[in-house]
């Protein structure tokens, strides 16, 4: 029970790091566009995070279910996996890189379940799940993204070019209060359902396992003999997520909303736009996706039509190394970690 209990903490301070982490994904364009201030974003942010958190399941069975064998897994494994999510979290926050919360976790995971399998790369569920739902979306979403920016905003431009800079202002500074919180709410659909996935995996392995079998009736309901998600878990991860988007994460905002590419909001618009639908897109067929690749490449894309010289690029190359390390460095921690529990 003591390991169980280490896993719901640690899944907790991982969904909490993931909503301040995460939150720049949001509200970064409506910041530096200043159509909101910090403290309303934050707030609206939050809201729609827990809105879209509170819907819908199937990126939660992916993450639980869809990437590992769960025979092999066990809480020590769970809690392996977030601990290395977690740190790899802590450290792109720091240097404030807006990397992947969602590809440390499932690299976090399939590193510790290999561990956890003496090194046996049949535990991941390869060709059923990491790579079909997973790498190839981690390429495929941020092309898209970038491809998908650019081509509304350079329709935007072709549909605005008559009309005065003042009235464009005015209009696309109260639409894109409407695409932030559109923005957030896939967030929400997407990236909150993956520690439910973990926490719900942990109780259904320690079902499994009969960890459960000796509690006392008000404890009961941690019982989970078939992989469903409890009603409990998505409240805990809904809440802990807003919690976490409510305290922002302003060197990441920076980062995204300044430092790649000056933005207006019309700008703002297409980007949260663009990341919106293939997000929400993403979430309904149960891919885990990378937010964080899907807004920034979508801001990328943007500034390219923009003005092509505008667009910082030696930032965008600190952010793409960042990416490609995410998976196999929180891999390694989380195989690290398991084989150091397994030898204690």
């Amino acid at each position: 029970m003591l390991t169980f209990f280490s896993v719901v903490l640690a899944a907790i301070i991982f969904e909490y790091s993931n909503g301040f982490h995460d939150a720049a994904n949001a509200i970064a364009t409506v910041v530096s566009t200043r159509v909101l201030t910090p403290r309303k974003a934050i707030a609206m942010a939050a809201f729609f995070n827990l809105t879209g958190a509170l819907l819908g399941g199937a990126v939660a069975s992916t993450i639980g279910k869809g990437l590992v064998d769960t025979n092999i897994v066990t809480m020590t494994t769970v809690l392996c996996a977030l601990i290395a999510a977690f740190a790899w979290n802590i450290t792109t926050w720091w240097f404030g890189l807006p990397s992947s919360s969602s590809h440390a976790l499932i690299g976090g995971l399939c590193g510790a379940a290999l561990a956890a399998a003496r090194g046996n790369w049949s535990v991941i569920k390869w060709n059923a799940g990491v790579w079909p739902k997973v790498v190839v979306p981690m390429i495929s979403s941020p092309v898209a993204g970038f491809i998908f920016g650019g081509l509304l905003m350079f329709l935007l431009f072709v549909a605005l070019h008559r009309f005065t800079p003042h009235f464009v202002q005015s209009l696309f500074g109260k639409l894109q209060i409407f695409s932030a919180a559109w923005m957030a709410h896939s967030h929400g659909t997407n990236d909150a359902q993956k520690t439910m996935g973990i926490i719900t995996l942990a109780l259904f392995t320690g079902t499994k396992a009969g960890s459960f079998d000796r509690l006392p009736a008000w404890l009961a309901f941690l019982k989970t003999p078939v992989f469903v998600l409890p009603k409990w878990v998505i409240g805990l991860c809904a809440v802990t997520m807003a919690a976490g988007t409510a305290a922002g994460g302003w060197r990441i905002i920076r980062t995204l909303g300044h430092r790649m590419v000056k933005l207006q909001p019309v700008h703002g618009f297409a980007a949260e736009t663009t990341a919106a639908l293939i997000i929400q897109g993403a979430s309904y067929y149960g891919i885990p996706l990378s937010t964080t690749h899907v807004i920034s490449t979508s801001i990328m894309g943007v500034g390219a039509v923009k003005r092509f010289s505008g667009m910082k690029w030696t930032v965008v190359e600190r952010i793409v190394w960042a990416w490609l390390f995410t998976l196999p460095t929180s891999g390694l921690i989380g195989y690290a970690l398991e084989r150091a529990a397994t030898a204690l």
